[in-house]
């Protein structure tokens, strides 16, 4: 039976190497960020990165980005608003680009506390734009419907909280407390460089935008943070949100990419049920990476709605999609 025991080596070194792997990950600090652009602020759960784009006065858009997507995902969609007139705040989630990575859940609690220091720092009072990319929308949602007499209009891009299409392995990783820890260190990384490598050839208004999601990896706690936020503002239903949102009378809109295989297309019946007073447009062609992929569109949308009010068009590719 001696020959069981290189087997068993092995085995053990098969199941430990995810966990060994992450301590060897550089750590975010001062180094780390002596290239990152804008400011970084202390808050209450740790330093926070954040940059503002635009004019220096001017209405106010806040971007929240999604879950593997730091601040960066917005420089397009920041550039255009700025153009608009707007005074563009974007910033690092906990856990991702050049932010601290705190241990502990990542519920609603957790990053809107985070948004709410920011915007107290940044003296942004009220009457400000928000919008949400993907796991930022659930969190962006979550904060209008805590604070709905702070927000001008609330713009949903591809935002999860409703039907998102997390697939049987997200599932397991919510439900299944150590099975769940292993397979995320075990075989997210190689997901998300297969599924960022699959968008290099796919024009983009963030300039290398496949390599700084895939530079993430270098960083300790990235991979803990999308852990802790799947099980945790991502396995919340943001419906009720948007109901009190609706009776609120807060102005919405959300925008959906027509080939999204993440937060799919069927998510537009939802958000009529939830709150038929939220204007909706589709991306034709579009898939997740649309803040990105279809930057223009996106711009498009949001600057028609704001020429012409509650009514979107449809033209240049992008369709208002019926109830």
């Amino acid at each position: 039976m001696i020959w069981l025991w290189p087997l068993g080596l092995i085995t053990a070194a098969i199941m430990l190497f995810p966990y060994l792997r992450e301590p060897l990950r550089r750590t975010m600090g001062p180094g780390s960020r002596r290239e990152a652009p804008g400011e970084c602020v202390a808050l209450a759960a740790g330093v926070t990165h954040f940059q503002w784009i635009g004019p220096r006065r001017g209405p106010v858009a806040v971007c929240v980005h999604g879950l593997t997507t730091p601040s960066f995902v917005w420089h397009g969609i920041a550039e255009g608003l700025a153009k608009l007139g707007y005074r563009v705040l974007i910033y690092d989630l906990y856990g991702r680009g050049f932010s601290d990575r705190p241990e502990g859940a990542q519920d609603r609690a957790f990053f809107l506390s985070q948004l709410e220091d920011l915007l107290e720092r940044e003296g942004v009072e009220e009457d400000f734009l928000l919008l949400g990319y993907s796991m930022g929308g659930a969190i962006a949602t979550a904060f209008a419907a805590a604070h709905p007499g702070k927000i001008r209009e609330l713009v949903l891009i591809a935002s999860a909280g409703l039907q998102t299409n997390v697939g049987r392995m997200a599932q397991v990783i919510r439900r299944r407390p150590r099975l769940g820890e292993w397979l995320i260190f075990a075989l997210f990384p190689w997901l998300h460089r297969r599924g960022t490598e699959a968008e290099r050839k796919l024009q983009s208004s963030v300039p290398g935008i496949v390599d700084l999601q895939q530079r993430e990896l270098r960083f300790k706690g990235f991979v803990p943070a999308v852990l802790a936020s799947l099980r945790g503002i991502l396995s919340e239903n943001i419906g009720e949100d948007l109901r009190l949102l609706h009776r609120q009378g807060v102005p919405m809109l959300a925008i959906w990419g027509e080939t999204d295989d993440v937060v799919p297309i069927s998510s537009v019946g939802r958000m009529t049920e939830l709150a038929r007073s939220a204007k909706q447009a589709e991306i034709a062609g579009a898939g997740h990476g649309l803040p990105y992929t279809h930057t223009d569109e996106i711009l498009d949308v949001i600057a028609t709605r704001h020429r012409k009010g509650a009514d979107l068009i449809t033209a240049l590719g992008f369709q208002d999609p019926k109830p």
